[in-house]
């Protein structure tokens, strides 16, 4: 049968089959191939019993779609949900977010919940002047009135969605108002940090029901926040910045970053750039200049002139190490050496004497 990953838990896959849930292990062929298995792929199972709903994973289809963190492959859209207090909206890390989804392919639709905490309307009048004009759909919603609720479920049917997003935003709460049966675990803010607990463990597909018709896949992850551009090279990240993007096809050098270079574009026209946009590129573009200044050092390692050696009784001494063409051969090497002329010299003797 063919099924869908629901759930990954305690090295069990949860495979929907039709109407079956099916417990998994993974088949011994798989993990020799290092074949991993995500929610959201689709997968061929065997060995099923129908008893004790439990089964085997012999394939994994071909993915339409993989976004790596949170792990799950797949889906259609991106959803980063933010919230506006409590706590408060942290722009760097909703680029983060939106920046991490268009690398994968992803263009986030961004879902800015606990609205019914506002006093006024002035920030989110200044969240749509930055987001807006960068082609990002904008919900306000909140999970606690359902001001929003139903905008927010028009977006997902008939779609697979996952949810991004720190943790205490309410993506639990948001999935709660739409689907009151579910009762997913939700935690209040600490009021020491100001900040969320981790209430979802895993990443799960949740189905959520709208009418006869039509229904939507929602994907409920864990919220995280340590999400670093270290694994990118730095002149890649103005691809995911539009407005920083347009202004750099002028600049005066093609390998420019925008920074502090002589003949920068995007530096001309800073102040038409959100400051908030620009200081998340800045702070992105640090962090890949970390990950290139590693790959050009792990090429260039240099071997050290010196070493450390204990004698015991706590004494240590530094000596100067040999040049790698004074060293002499150790003497496992030696006697191995002395092994194939032994074996070189009994192969001449005995292929003589045939000749004799």
């Amino acid at each position: 049968m063919i099924g869908v990953v629901v759930k990954i838990h305690s090295n069990f896959y949860y495979v929907k089959c039709s109407t079956l849930l099916l417990e998994c292990k993974i088949r011994e062929k798989l993990k020799k191939a290092n074949q991993e298995v995500f929610v959201g792929d689709k997968v061929v199972v065997e060995e099923i019993e129908i008893e004790s709903s439990q089964g085997a994973i012999f394939e994994v289809l071909e993915r339409t779609s993989f976004l790596p963190k949170p792990s799950i492959a797949n889906i259609d859209q991106v959803i980063t949900v933010s919230s506006i207090i409590d706590p408060v909206l942290d722009y760097s890390q909703l680029d983060r977010y939106l920046v991490n989804a268009g690398r994968h392919g992803f263009n986030s639709i961004i879902c800015i919940n606990k609205t019914d905490l506002l006093d006024n309307i002035d920030e989110i009048n200044e969240i749509k002047a930055i987001y807006e004009p960068l082609g990002y759909k904008l919900i306000f919603l909140s999970a606690k009135t359902a001001e929003g609720i139903e905008e927010f479920k028009i977006t997902l049917k008939d779609k697979i969605s996952v949810l991004c997003g720190e943790s205490g935003v309410g993506k639990s709460s948001i999935v709660n108002t739409i689907s009151p049966g579910l009762h997913l675990k939700t935690k209040e803010i600490s009021n020491k940090s100001h900040r969320g607990t981790h209430t979802t463990r895993h990443v799960e597909l949740i189905e959520l029901l709208f009418d006869d018709e039509h229904k939507g896949i929602i994907a409920d992850a864990p919220g995280f926040s340590f999400l670093r551009f270290d694994d990118v090279l730095p002149e890649m990240i103005d691809e995911f910045f539009t407005e920083i993007h347009d202004f750099s096809k002028e600049c005066f050098y093609n390998d420019c970053l925008h920074i502090n270079e002589e003949g920068c574009n995007v530096i001309k026209n800073l102040n038409k750039i959100p400051s908030s946009r620009y200081n998340s590129y800045k702070a992105f573009i640090e962090e890949a200049l970390e990950y290139k200044k590693k790959l050009i050092n792990s090429g260039h390692k240099e071997e050290k002139k010196s070493k450390t050696i204990d004698k015991g009784n706590n004494e240590k001494v530094n000596i100067v190490k040999l040049g790698l063409q004074k060293r002499e051969d150790s003497r496992k090497k030696n006697k191995q050496k002395l092994k194939n002329v032994i074996s070189s010299l009994d192969y001449t003797y005995y292929n003589d004497e045939c000749l004799d």
